[in-house]
């Protein structure tokens, strides 16, 4: 039902909003006083052709918004979701023309053609007027009557179509993806194995380098620490202090009535145990100062590949480890999603069975109400004096949608012998 209608600088009208009460709703004036621009203005906002003449005289661009209210099993609904639009009770048209002739439109405020326009108008509205017997003459409504006078129940293949249409567009959605990973499939495996390998752990890089500096410092530490070491073991401190000791040890012995030599005979021992505890401690530090070059060569190499790898994936260091779980998960995924590919086709065929089977069913039937409408049209004819006339109800296939497959026609012969043909 239609709910609203705003136009704004269409032809003569500078601003109006139309609101629409349930049941019959009438419009009156004189000649002049714009019904029809009403009905111009409608039929452009769903999708009729527009020109520059429509936008009022000054304005840069006109405007028409329509808001209709949609039953549950309204076939607009079905054309919503076909076109990827969320199925909702209320639609909302907007259209706009420019002063230029350019026409853009939306429905729910979303971008849309004109062709979706017109396809939703089909469903939307209708318009009766003095000429509506040649409405028999456009094909494209006469299946909408063969169904009307089988009374057929359109909604199973619409919500086939629908579903057939969503399983569609998630197939399409993760062979894309598929594709997208595929693409890349080689450099995530490479990059992969490459991190693994190495598998750089947090922090690692600092300490690494740390190592590495302390490695390259330690030459010069450990000379320094030698030199001292000379200087206080056996050849240095250690020695003299030592033969220090024992002079005064002897003297202390052969006379034993010098007194007063205890005192340095003490400190001097505990000044050689406290030397020879420094002795030991620097002789730990020199090991612990001792390495193999080679140890730094490994250590650099480790070091370099890590800031390397970093370099290359333009992360740092110590973000390697997480970016190798990213690169892992996405490689997973090219895995699921080959997975998904197939269970996604499986629904696919499913759904196309499902529809086909509902299309199937429509056109049976309608094959069937072809012909009782035939036989029903004889009776009719008669009257006009028409009773060698025949009409015939032709069903051909067409592409696919959502109210089936059939093309329907109705065709008439006027004269025995002659070939049927349209109605004109």
């Amino acid at each position: 039902m239609l709910r609203a209608l705003d136009i704004r600088d269409m032809l003569i009208i500078d601003n109006l909003s139309l609101a629409f009460e349930p049941g019959l709703n009438v419009l009156t004036g004189e000649t002049g006083a714009g019904k029809s621009i009403l009905l111009d203005s409608l039929g452009f906002v769903l999708g009729w052709r527009g020109r520059a003449e429509l936008v009022r005289q000054g304005a840069e661009q006109g405007e028409v918004t329509a808001v209709f209210d949609l039953a549950p099993a309204h076939p607009a609904r079905a054309i919503l979701v076909d076109a990827g639009m969320e199925n909702t009770s209320e639609v909302i048209l907007r259209r706009v023309n420019y002063a230029d002739g350019r026409k853009s439109a939306w429905v729910n405020e979303r971008r849309a053609s004109g062709e979706l326009l017109r396809a939703l108008s089909d469903q939307l509205v209708e318009l009766h007027g003095q000429q509506d017997d040649r409405g028999l003459l456009n094909p494209r409504g006469h299946r909408a009557l063969l169904d009307d006078f089988a009374k057929l129940d359109l909604s199973a293949c619409r919500a086939a179509w629908a579903e057939q249409g969503r399983a569609q567009k998630a197939l399409d959605s993760a062979h894309a993806e598929v594709a997208k990973l595929t693409a890349e499939e080689e450099y995530l495996r490479n990059a992969v194995a490459e991190l693994v390998q190495l598998n750089p752990q947090a922090g690692e890089e600092a300490s690494l380098d740390t190592r590495r500096r302390h490695m390259q410092a330690a030459g010069k530490l450990r000379g320094e620490i030698a030199r001292a070491l000379v200087l206080i073991s056996d050849q240095g401190a250690d020695m003299m202090m030592g033969d220090a000791l024992r002079r005064l040890e002897g003297v202390a012995i052969q006379f034993d009535s010098i007194t007063g030599l205890e005192v340095p005979i003490a400190g001097l021992g505990r000044a050689m145990t406290e030397l020879g505890e420094a002795i030991d401690s620097i002789e730990l530090q020199l090991a612990a100062l001792d390495f193999d070059p080679q140890d730094l060569e490994h250590l650099e190499e480790r070091l370099f590949a890590i800031r390397a790898l970093a370099r290359k994936h333009n992360v740092l260091p110590d973000d390697l480890g997480p970016f190798a779980d990213r690169l892992c998960a996405r490689l997973n995924a090219l895995d699921d999603s080959t997975k998904g590919v197939a269970a996604l086709s499986q629904i696919l065929a499913s759904a196309e069975a499902t529809y086909a089977q509902e299309a199937d069913a429509l056109t049976v039937a309608r094959k069937a109400a072809a012909k009782r409408l035939d036989a029903a049209m004889v009776g009719e004819l008669a009257p006009l004096k028409m009773e060698r006339a025949i009409f015939e109800t032709t069903l051909t296939a067409q592409d696919p949608g959502p109210e089936g497959q059939d093309l329907v026609a109705f065709c008439v012969a006027t004269n025995p012998g002659t070939p049927s043909g349209a109605l004109k």
